[in-house]
């Protein structure tokens, strides 16, 4: 990736990284709650559909935290 990706851009990456992170993490939470089963298949929507928004809210957060942060953390060492 070159230079800074545009604010829409940034935006959109985080709608589907947000998607996939509570898909899979409210899945593989369920499941190792509740087993995997019907019930599991039967709750996981609506936990993902609860996730999702948290997840999204969260991003917008703590996305300049962590970008600070591993910026500060990988800063070019001065010669």
């Amino acid at each position: 990736m070159h230079g800074k990706p545009d604010p829409k851009t940034l935006l959109l990456a985080q709608v589907f990284i947000t998607f996939f992170m509570a898909l899979s993490m409210s899945g593989i939470m369920s499941a190792i709650h509740m087993g995997v089963g019907a019930e599991w298949l039967r709750v996981w929507p609506r936990e993902f559909i609860v996730a999702w928004p948290i997840a999204f809210v969260l991003t917008q957060v703590f996305s300049r935290l962590g970008f600070k942060l591993a910026f500060t953390l990988r800063r070019p060492q001065e010669v």
